[in-house]
């Protein structure tokens, strides 16, 4: 019988947006423009906040995504866990003021891989996807 080995993994995406951190803080803290980007929600920006992500359920999922709120550092960082049931891993986003805006790093961490290999795929494609959703909003919003 041989061991499997377990490594855990992260989705990590990092951007620089033409946009102040304060405005791209907003969409990530606001209910309804996260709805716009990333799912339809009942966050609020209060460490230890229990919210949920809904889309359209699909075969083999509900549709929802259980978090909570595990840091708010205004205009800097934002974490919470993602998925309660299994997957167990944390979303942070970190805002770091740069030249011609803000530069957006996210990081979703503590995949277990082999484990969760399709939902480290999922997540690496999902996140692109909400990120360049999260762009045209800021785009539109000016």
């Amino acid at each position: 019988m041989t061991d499997a080995k377990t490594e855990t993994r992260s989705v990590v995406i990092e951007r620089v947006m033409p946009h102040p951190p304060e405005k791209v803080w907003r969409a990530l803290t606001q209910p309804h423009l996260i709805q716009e980007w990333l799912m339809k929600n009942d966050f609020a920006p209060n460490v230890g906040h229990r919210f949920t992500l809904r889309s359209d359920p699909v075969p083999q999922w509900d549709g929802k995504i259980d978090c909570e709120v595990l840091t708010i550092e205004p205009h800097k960082t934002l974490a919470y866990s993602w998925g309660a049931l299994g997957l167990g891993s944390v979303v942070t986003c970190t805002l770091t003021k740069v030249e011609g805006g803000t530069q957006l790093r996210m990081e979703q961490s503590g995949f277990q891989l082999p484990a969760q290999k399709q939902a480290f795929a999922g997540a690496t494609y999902g996140w692109q996807r909400f990120l360049g959703n999260l762009e045209q909003l800021l785009a539109r919003a000016e």
